[in-house]
């Protein structure tokens, strides 16, 4: 998929699966550290693939290039604007835009731009703040986000404690919500050993039950 950079147009890889049924569609970002082959989101598109939403997952262009550290967030705006364009040419059915930490901020941060307009935006694992950096919240954007946004947030991951401040940071919200699971900022929960595909896929029922209800 070509990408309009302020450098030039790059392309960018990803994985399309569209079901026969497809009643939703869903473009997946990946996180910081990770690209569209992570077996977690491999998993979930999978899982969400059964219940008949199409998946798209894509690589930010600093991850095309084989760079491990994100580049400018424009970039990665940039990219979701060219995704959901791509994505509009697949399918007619409404178009959703998911988001694994740091893929899932860029979104909220493109739909508050309004560079995208998904019918809703899911974030799997909002990084709130970094680590320990309460103090240094990112959510000034997100009141400006129109597109419903579900907040899937494990209980025990540091990017999102104390709850509180991002409970707070949902209510200033035009229309979003929190669904708190067990587990760490990847879903993972001590003392169970699960597979990153297996944890993923695990999400998808809750994303697509809520999917449902805007469609």
């Amino acid at each position: 998929m070509p990408v309009d950079l302020p450098a030039g147009t790059v392309e960018v890889s990803g994985d399309l699966a569209l079901p026969d049924d497809a009643w939703a569609f869903a473009a997946i970002a990946h996180g910081a550290g990770a690209g569209y082959r992570h077996p977690f989101l491999i998993g979930f598109a999978r899982s969400l693939a059964r219940q008949g939403v199409g998946t798209l997952r894509f690589n930010f262009p600093y991850v095309e290039a084989g760079r491990r550290m994100p580049g400018p967030a424009a970039h990665a705006v940039a990219t979701w604007a060219a995704v959901m364009a791509f994505a509009a040419t697949q399918t007619r059915v409404p178009v959703f835009a998911v988001g694994k930490s740091y893929g899932g901020r860029m979104a909220s941060m493109a739909a508050a731009e309004g560079g995208i307009d998904p019918a809703g935006l899911v974030y799997l694992g909002y990084p709130l703040h970094p680590p320990g950096a309460p103090d240094k919240p990112r959510v000034a954007h997100l009141p400006a986000v129109r597109p419903p946004q579900l907040f899937v947030e494990g209980r025990t991951d540091p990017f999102v404690d104390p709850h509180s401040q991002l409970e707070e940071a949902v209510a200033t919200c035009r229309d979003a919500e929190i669904a708190w699971l067990d587990g760490g900022h990847s879903f993972e929960v001590k003392g169970r050993k699960r597979a990153a595909d297996e944890i993923g896929a695990g999400l998808a029922p809750l994303v697509a039950t809520w999917m449902r209800g805007r469609t």
